[in-house]
């Protein structure tokens, strides 16, 4: 029997209701617990994520050094640039615009609470069949 029955990604914020909205939107989710200072989802892949109402939450400052990376997630997506126009329309904002090179590309983001996120598209190495 496993000793872990499921992992939840926690981040503090403000307003967990409005940071809940927007992640359950990007990863069409479904809201599994709401209390008064927590709101959990789980997305349709097994995802889940948890919101805790925190009014002294500081955001990260990433990429400046000072209070840097505290946690980020990674987001793997197909087509970067529709699913930006996601993000932005959401309210998340992108924090570098510098274009990856090599077998992954990836875009740095924050959530309309500062958290950071990385949209990552992975292109298949295999070789084509047909």
């Amino acid at each position: 029997m496993a000793l872990v029955t499921a992992a939840v990604v926690v981040l503090d914020c403000a307003e967990p209701e409005k940071l809940a909205a927007f992640y359950k939107e990007l990863l069409d989710a479904e809201e599994t617990h709401a209390s008064a200072n927590r709101v959990e989802i789980k997305g349709t892949d097994g995802m889940r994520m948890a919101f805790r109402r925190d009014g002294n939450a500081t955001p990260p400052s990433w990429p400046r050094p000072e209070n840097a990376f505290q946690a980020h997630i990674d987001l793997h997506v197909d087509d970067l640039d529709a699913v930006e126009l996601v993000v932005i329309g959401l309210g998340g904002r992108a924090l570098e615009t510098k274009d990856a090179s090599g077998p992954f590309e990836e875009r740095g983001y924050a959530d309309p609470a500062g958290h950071s996120f990385t949209l990552r598209c992975v292109r298949s190495t295999a070789p084509k069949q047909g």
